[in-house]
């Protein structure tokens, strides 16, 4: 049976060059959600997350796998939005006011209806009261900055910063959510190896 790996047939989105920044337009895409708030490095709610939206992922993954006419796929890496109300608290670090949405982004064949159905089987399965908020969004980032980060989350702030020079340099202003896309697994890879896409939504002036 054919499978899809999104990650290779979107290699311009999914694996950028870390030797430079540049300016891409980024297509309409499917994705499951899920939002909160807090600092993600020692929330319940930030794992409880991670781990409802996996959940739907693979579930989504196996019922495609067994029903007739549909194809089987690679889950792809968790992705994240992050802002906050008062943008000092973001450019601060004060991560206890930071807000995020969680995203896997899911093949275009993948309906909201079939996540919905995926959705009750997951909690059948896991009983994650956070598969229950679970979405099902289209998103449509368009033109953004991106750049591939290596090192450790906390070391992010140098590359950020180098990427939105880059965009006032080129004539584009910053527009829309932080963007971050986990190609490692902070379990398994040493902070120093962690590799990061890095992206910002901008528009010009």
């Amino acid at each position: 049976m054919e499978k899809i790996d999104l990650k290779k047939e979107l290699k311009q989105f999914y694996k950028p060059s870390s030797k430079k920044i540049e300016i891409i337009d980024v297509p309409e895409f499917n994705y499951i959600s899920l939002e909160g708030k807090g600092n993600p490095n020692n929330s319940s709610e930030f794992e409880e997350a991670i781990g409802a939206l996996y959940a739907v992922a693979y579930t989504a993954k196996f019922s495609a796998k067994q029903e007739n006419g549909m194809t089987d796929f690679v889950v792809m890496p968790l992705e994240g939005l992050w802002w906050a109300k008062d943008f000092e608290d973001f450019v601060l670090d004060n991560k206890d006011n930071w807000e995020w949405r969680l995203m896997i982004h899911m093949p275009g064949f993948i309906t909201e209806d079939f996540i919905n159905s995926n959705k009750a089987k997951a909690f059948e399965k896991k009983g994650l009261s956070g598969i229950n908020d679970v979405k099902f969004e289209k998103y449509h980032e368009g033109i953004s900055v991106q750049t591939l980060y290596i090192g450790p989350y906390s070391n992010e702030h140098e590359t950020i910063k180098a990427m939105h020079d880059y965009a006032e340099g080129e004539g584009y202003d910053l527009d829309g959510l932080h963007h971050e896309i986990y190609l490692g697994d902070p379990r398994k890879v040493a902070p120093e190896k962690l590799k990061t896409v890095l992206r910002q939504p901008v528009k010009k002036k």
